[in-house]
């Protein structure tokens, strides 16, 4: 017991203490926060993956559309409930 508290009056091992509870808890940069930042800089990295697959896709489905006309029509009816002037719309909802 004796020996583990003759190096707690030593000078370096207090600051070498202080240094590490300060760089751990307190720093604006310390180590828990690095852990949260690298935790959510990988949750953004997994989401930039999944919006560029996505905008791939969404590019190849527009291009789609705008090469066939009768695409084209039949999106504007289903997706914006767009109709010919002679015709009556009817949207059914279902519950």
């Amino acid at each position: 017991m004796t020996k583990y508290l003759k190096y707690t009056k030593n000078f370096y091992v207090l600051g070498l203490a202080f240094f590490f509870a300060w760089m751990i808890f307190i720093d604006s940069n310390s180590v828990i926060n690095q852990v949260k930042l690298s935790s959510k800089l990988n949750t953004l990295e997994d989401q930039r993956e999944f919006y560029l697959e996505r905008k791939v896709k969404i590019k190849a489905e527009r291009e789609e559309l705008m090469s066939n006309p009768e695409l084209l029509e039949k999106f504007a009816r289903e997706k914006y409930l767009m109709k010919k002037p002679t015709e009556d719309l009817y949207v059914i909802v279902k519950k």
